[in-house]
């Protein structure tokens, strides 16, 4: 669907801190495109034709009918009954199916991809299958248990997906960046083997944009993922495709990561739950990417999946089992605490409606409210948070992001010459695009960075405050290469406090979601809210899934799984049955 030219406008007249030049090199990407269309090659190749289903019509028409895949998948029946008790239940559960000798890992690994491979014929969410090695995989654990009588841990016969950056031995790791289709990983990440060695199966290794950059999907090897409940929409990134696979039943887990709200706008987007852990939990050593050295706002590695338990299950398995600091230094060595879910009429939650960088749209809103009143119902006690400086915490987030100047990726983009996506073109004029910090300037920005956790943390003691809730972003999944601000998952990252996305059991209904006579009147704080707000029609957003995020103190992950799993139980939401 093409943009409006009114907006594409306003777009472009904003694109002031960086001229875009040094970056694109038509002449030199002619020279890529044979390994683009060979990779894409291999990916197409790699999936079974048996598996496939005939689409009921071509993939562009559906997109365009905001065709919801969740609901085909059930209403024609596209897996087997034996297929849907499995890969509808939970994690938790699977794992005790195999312990007991109830379920085979084969079976359990087949049903999966199955409905991997349908998710990606809906939504592009892979960039790689390797089915056959999985199945081998899932044979070995077989005949281990059938040998020993016992699992070989926690996370045994599990399907689990990986977003792409995270590295597998002997497998490209590009991050959505055309120059580094050469690069051939030497060893797997410490978080892939981690899981690995817990039990995980790998079969399929996930979509997301240009370089993580944008929370969209867009790049130019393998294209966009798109939401499962709606394919107009996108898929939400960077972890676009653990969003829509995991959403869709593809997988158990899946592992993201998050520098900005990448795992939780893919989470919010598609239609199910993700964790943005505090950082240092879960180890990034050996992941591809251009953040290294960059400790002031830091990537984080995390779980998504369908059920807050999973969440809680991957977390206490990696790390009180997986150990990961023994394997990277810069894992710190905390145990995964064991809380219960907390009473709700013993919680105080500050909510956030407005975060002072953008107004939200009409379904976010109506959301927030249902889920507040009901919290209220269930004797939360809910006080009003109003952010006083979350300008001044978007500005400081995105000028640290960008403080080298956009000097790593102009060098890995140059490199192939390949075209800037919109969305790229927009992040690289965040912040102050082009300018390079020098060590001082780092330092002063690092110091309000500081200075904001400690507001933020005396605010939570001083008004015995648990949590705060608010949204994960200003709309429902946006259109693609449509989503600019990232300001309400940004903060957290900034703030380095554990947050966790999670479906409201609500979505978005063109007929009542609509700009009331008030919001016309509405005097836009910037151009990137205006953007944002104009760009909402309620009807090119129908069934979009309806998302609330819940962040907590640093290093208390452990209370935000318990707490968002009261609420979800509360709300009586449960994805693994079909929501709309």
């Amino acid at each position: 669907m093409p943009i409006d030219p009114d907006l594409d406008k306003l777009f472009h007249s904003l694109l002031t801190k960086d001229d875009l030049s040094g970056y694109e090199d038509p002449e030199k990407f002619q020279k890529w495109i044979p390994k683009i269309k060979a990779y894409r090659q291999r990916l197409d190749e790699s999936i079974p034709q048996e598996l496939k289903v005939e689409l009921p019509e071509p993939i562009e028409k559906l997109q365009a009918d905001q065709f919801n895949a969740l609901k085909y998948l059930y209403d024609e029946k596209l897996l087997s009954p034996r297929e849907f008790e499995i890969t509808d239940c939970p994690g938790t559960s699977i794992v005790g199916k195999i312990a007991l000798g109830q379920w085979t890992s084969v079976e359990v690994f087949q049903a999966f991809a199955k409905r991997a491979v349908l998710a990606h014929q809906f939504t592009n969410c892979a960039v790689e299958f390797f089915i056959d090695e999985g199945l081998a995989r899932a044979k070995e654990l077989d005949e281990y248990f059938k040998t020993h009588g016992k699992t070989v841990g926690p996370l045994h016969g599990l399907p689990i997906s990986l977003k792409e950056h995270i590295s597998l031995k002997g497998r490209i790791g590009h991050s959505g960046i055309v120059s580094l289709l050469d690069n051939i990983a030497d060893k797997d990440a410490i978080t892939a083997t981690v899981l690995y060695k817990l039990g995980a199966v790998y079969y399929v290794r996930t979509n997301e944009p240009q370089s993580l950059l944008h929370l969209d999907s867009g790049n130019n090897i393998t294209g966009f993922t798109k939401c499962p409940y709606n394919l107009l929409l996108s898929s939400g990134g960077s972890s676009s495709g653990e969003g829509a696979i995991v959403t869709f039943g593809g997988s158990v887990l899946g592992v993201g990561s998050d520098i900005g709200g990448s795992i939780r706008s893919p989470a919010a987007f598609s239609g199910c739950h993700g964790l943005r852990p505090t950082s240092r939990r879960i180890s990034a050593r050996g992941v591809v990417g251009e953040s290294g050295g960059q400790e002031s706002v830091v990537g984080v590695i995390g779980p998504l999946s369908r059920t807050i338990d999973d969440i809680d299950l991957f977390m206490k398995s990696y790390i009180n089992v997986g150990t990961p600091w023994l394997h990277d230094p810069w894992s710190l060595p905390i145990p995964w605490r064991s809380v219960p879910a907390p009473s709700l009429s013993k919680l105080k939650i500050a909510v956030v409606r407005d975060d002072g960088v953008c107004r939200v749209s009409p379904p976010i809103r109506r959301g927030l409210n249902e889920v507040v009143e009901k919290l209220k119902q269930a004797g939360v006690e809910i006080i009003e948070f109003v952010p006083k400086k979350g300008r001044l915490a978007y500005d400081v987030a995105t000028k640290l992001s960008n403080c080298d100047g956009n000097r790593a990726l102009r060098e890995d983009f140059a490199a192939s010459g390949e075209p800037l996506p919109r969305l790229t073109k927009w992040y690289l004029n965040e912040g102050d695009g082009a300018k390079e910090y020098t060590v001082y300037e780092n330092r002063k920005l690092n110091a309000i960075r500081d200075q904001l956790r400690e507001e933020y943390s005396d605010f939570l003691l001083e008004n015995n405050i648990d949590f705060f809730l608010g949204p994960v972003y200003n709309n429902v999944a946006p259109k693609s290469e449509e989503v600019y601000n990232e300001s309400y998952t940004l903060i957290y990252n900034l703030l380095d406090f554990p947050s966790l996305v999670f479906q409201t059991g609500l979505f978005q209904d063109p007929k009542i979601d609509v700009w009331t006579k008030e919001d016309l009147n509405y005097q836009y704080r910037s151009g990137m809210e205006e953007l944002e707000n104009r760009g909402y029609d309620p009807n090119q957003f129908a069934g979009a899934p309806i998302a609330l995020q819940l962040s907590g103190r640093r290093y208390c992950d452990e209370g935000v799984v318990a707490a968002s799993k009261a609420i979800v139980e509360y709300l009586g939401v449960d994805l693994l049955k079909l929501q709309n």
